[in-house]
């Protein structure tokens, strides 16, 4: 089966997925803020990635609606197959529509990733993100309560989110990194990131890969997702979209590219 997935495969917190992923951001309503406009169409689009396009990495996060992405998911997708990773983040709050603020005390994130297993429906996050590492508290602090959470069972692989080589390396001292997940796409094209992870063995998970559909609008979806299949093996993007129709030329784009 894994030789038919969209893009590819890649491995990813220790499962076999399809190198294209799904993003859930768009899934909410405006400003990534409560409920989407079209609550069916939502849940068609990740019944439709999983079971009709054969994507198998999902990615969300808490602060995604807050908490309605993640809903989301439990509602069109649980009891979840075997093959699909469901990957979430934690660590940023969210004040408002369209305002997003790290927060990186130690018992918030134990807080969120306990709520993010009670609202997916999981006894453990197979692959959870520090969503951003905030300034405001040292990062060996931030790490170790996510690796505390693995320890006890509850998270299966830490990834990070919007960082640096120089963060990369830091947090590899203390624990292993899963996964590197940052924005990559055919006009923010250098991340130093990139070869970075490369050399680790790290799979580096592109969001924004279609700049939030400004690369798809001329040409469609097809150029911009297979640059960047091309650009390493490592590389995983995860388009996001809220419309049938997008997700099925998403998927088109990228059918017979690399395994």
């Amino acid at each position: 089966m894994t030789s038919a997935l969209p893009g590819g495969t890649i491995a990813l917190a220790g499962k076999t997925v399809s190198r294209l992923g799904l993003g859930t951001m768009r899934l909410t309503g405006p400003g990534t803020w409560g409920e989407p406009a079209d609550r069916e169409s939502a849940l068609s689009v990740l019944r439709q990635a999983v079971h009709t396009y054969g994507i198998s990495h999902i990615d969300t996060a808490d602060a995604y609606g807050p908490h309605t992405a993640e809903q989301l998911i439990r509602d069109s997708l649980y009891p979840y197959p075997e093959h699909v990773l469901i990957a979430t983040k934690v660590g940023l709050v969210r004040p408002g529509a369209g305002q997003w603020m790290p927060l990186g005390n130690p018992y918030y994130l134990r807080a969120c990733a306990e709520a993010s297993l009670r609202r997916l429906r999981v006894e453990r996050l197979e692959l959870c993100y520090l969503h951003r590492i905030d300034p405001e508290v040292a990062l060996d602090d931030q790490l170790a309560v996510l690796n505390a959470l693995q320890d006890e069972g509850k998270i299966g692989h830490i990834g990070l989110s919007k960082v640096t080589p120089e963060t990369i390396r830091l947090a590899g001292k203390s624990l292993p990194v899963a996964a590197v997940q940052n924005v990559l796409n055919t006009t923010d094209r250098f991340d130093d990131a990139v070869e970075l992870c490369g050399d680790l063995g790290i799979p580096y998970v592109a969001y924004r890969p279609l700049d939030a559909g400004l690369l798809a609008r001329t040409n469609g979806p097809a150029a911009p997702l297979q640059w960047l299949l091309d650009h390493g093996s490592h590389i995983a993007p995860i388009p996001s979209t809220s419309r049938p129709h997008h997700l099925a030329e998403i998927a088109a784009a990228v059918q017979g590219g690399p395994q």
